[in-house]
């Protein structure tokens, strides 16, 4: 066969595979009374998270028309607000500077929102999508702090900024010196932990940082703030990230104004706050918890490859 002919085949396995996983994933929210929706790509507002870059479009003459967004969220939150139920998505995402093995600028997104379930049930029905698409896997729960414990022998709940720094300088080396108390605490995360979950079994961690867990509702403990928020890995590849959601619009606009000021300390660029969210929050969004899950991810698990490009059908064009 010519190496035209192989690409040909391949692109063929890549369409059947992606066509297939969203048929079984669209029949179980059918069967589960949960409503596909489809939200705009390019919207007025973006997100205030200091940790996102959004793409913003131009036309020509350098008039802004908007951003492409980083999820569809805000905009399903939108539909929560005004009586939409249990409803899901498949969305097309953009972030910029995000490119590698397991990053692309565009990509695509299934999101979904279950109306009066909190995160752990939301984590359940996260594994159970994930065994329909690839098959048994093994699940493993562990929490934000026993995972720093397990793995790094450090709590991030008790440990100091200073003696934070000087943990992550040691085992990293030199860092910028505008690093504030998370990013350590993320930069050790993802380099450090999330390596180290076991190949071939779901991992979830479950109850972050109350400051690392914006849009989620906040919940007080012996040893410190969490935020209703999960993450699902297989291995060390994320796959979801997943929220008690956070219902008070009030709250919600005062950590809106909390990451712009972050932004402020690390000198990036501030962000208009999305006042239509806010507004619609007012009406009322009902108890509910939320989930972003990559789908090219997700295909990846599914065909055992560690480089998104093997599932992304122009990415194997000759």
């Amino acid at each position: 066969m010519t190496v035209q002919g192989e690409n040909t085949n391949q692109v063929s396995q890549i369409l059947n595979l992606r066509a297939k996983t969203k048929a079984l994933i669209r029949d179980y929210f059918l069967q589960h009374q949960v409503i596909e929706v489809d939200t705009p790509l390019l919207a007025k507002y973006s997100v205030t998270d200091p940790y996102m870059s959004q793409l913003e479009a131009n036309n020509l003459q350098g008039k802004s028309h908007g951003f492409l967004q980083t999820s569809p969220e805000y905009s399903m939150k939108k539909l929560l607000c005004h009586g939409a139920g249990d409803i899901y998505q498949f969305d097309k995402a953009f972030r910029a500077d995000e490119s590698g093995e397991h990053h692309r600028t565009e990509f695509t997104m299934l999101e979904w929102y279950r109306i009066g379930w909190d995160d752990q049930q939301l984590m359940d029905e996260v594994h159970r999508i994930i065994q329909l698409c690839v098959g048994s896997i093994e699940r493993i729960d562990i929490s934000y702090r026993d995972a720093f414990i397990r793995y790094l022998a450090i709590d991030p709940f008790t440990i100091d900024e200073r003696e934070l720094a000087e943990f992550a300088t040691k085992l990293l080396g030199e860092l910028p010196g505008n690093m504030l108390f998370d990013n350590y605490l993320t930069l050790l995360f993802s380099t450090k932990v999330e390596s180290q979950f076991e190949a071939n079994k779901v991992t979830f961690v479950y109850d972050f940082p109350a400051s690392q867990a914006a849009l989620a509702k906040i919940v007080e403990t012996e040893y410190g703030l969490i935020g209703k928020r999960f993450e699902a890995y297989a291995g060390g590849l994320e796959l979801a990230n997943g929220f008690d959601e956070l219902t008070e619009p009030d709250t919600q606009l005062k950590r809106f104004q909390e990451e712009n000021d972050t932004r402020r300390q690390l000198g990036y660029p501030q962000v208009e706050i999305d006042r239509q969210l806010i507004r619609a929050m007012e009406r009322g969004l009902p108890a509910c918890a939320g989930v972003a899950l990559g789908f090219d991810r997700l295909l990846m698990l599914k065909w055992g490859v560690n480089d998104i490009s093997r599932v992304l059908p122009l990415e194997n064009l000759p």
